[in-house]
């Protein structure tokens, strides 16, 4: 055997070894050093700014001027969610939207309104799904696991598929561009107790720049549910670690209760 075959043989061996769910462990460190490393890790704060976009049976439903601050909590045991919300609407910023670990609000000059249980269960569910989420706050969460799910082309992109998985049964395929191992798309599948079946979620993201520190984001995002395009967002600033007040992510003690929607 010349010196050239048995390396060759030698590397074939090594690939041959890897698990998928080392494949996949690989992958993840990967993806968390492409959007950060630390710095992604620790991010307390982010701030979206530019223009979102919904969509009904892919006509164009509403667009508004939107204003996305994040804050990151550290996990304590006590809830399932560890992040706060507030989504800003309107050139005149007059209403918002609040999501806090287990609640939301929209709010306006009328006052708070609870939404309805059915739409704080999707936030839930799509945030513990979101992969940014995931690599922020849940990598050292008990029973998480990854695998490999090979390559692929995506987006017109090659790709590297991993499918996460948690102890609850939630599952999430991303596929990370193969050169770059920023996510380009995620895929879930959510059960809607309206329909008596289960939703195909996708999301896309495009457009990355560093935001600071080192941190990348997707300045496109686009939101599919059962191929049906529901959202777009297209940031035209987005900052962090801004020392964002609590005030931002608490209800006013003056504001007036209204009913649940």
């Amino acid at each position: 055997m010349t010196r050239r075959a048995f390396v060759l043989s030698l590397a074939a061996g090594s690939l041959a070894a890897e698990t998928s769910k080392d494949r996949g462990k690989r992958l993840i460190e990967k993806t968390v050093q492409a959007l950060g490393g630390d710095a992604f890790r620790t991010m307390r704060t982010r701030s979206e700014v530019g223009r979102a976009y919904s969509f009904y049976h892919e006509r164009l439903s509403g667009l508004s001027i939107a204003r996305i601050h994040t804050k990151y909590l550290e996990p304590d045991g006590k809830t399932l969610l560890y992040q706060l919300e507030r989504e800003v609407l309107g050139k005149k910023q007059e209403d918002s939207v609040l999501f806090t670990t287990n609640d939301a609000y929209e709010l306006t000059y009328r006052g708070a309104r609870p939404l309805t249980e059915q739409q704080v269960k999707q936030h839930l569910d799509t945030t513990l799904h979101d992969v940014f989420y995931i690599l922020r706050e849940r990598l050292m969460e008990p029973g998480i696991e990854f695998e490999g799910a090979g390559a692929d082309v995506v987006e017109n992109q090659p790709v590297e598929a991993i499918d996460i998985f948690d102890s609850a049964d939630r599952n999430v395929r991303v596929w990370v561009n193969s050169d770059t191992f920023l996510p380009t798309k995620q895929r879930y599948y959510r059960w809607d107790p309206v329909i008596n079946d289960r939703r195909e979620e996708v999301t896309r993201y495009a457009k990355y720049r560093d935001v600071g520190q080192g941190i990348m984001w997707p300045f496109s995002i686009e939101r599919e549910r059962d191929t049906e395009r529901i959202y777009q967002m297209f940031s035209d600033h987005v900052t962090v670690n801004d020392p964002l007040p609590d005030s931002m992510f608490e209800l006013p003690n003056d504001i007036k209760m209204l009913k649940r929607m």
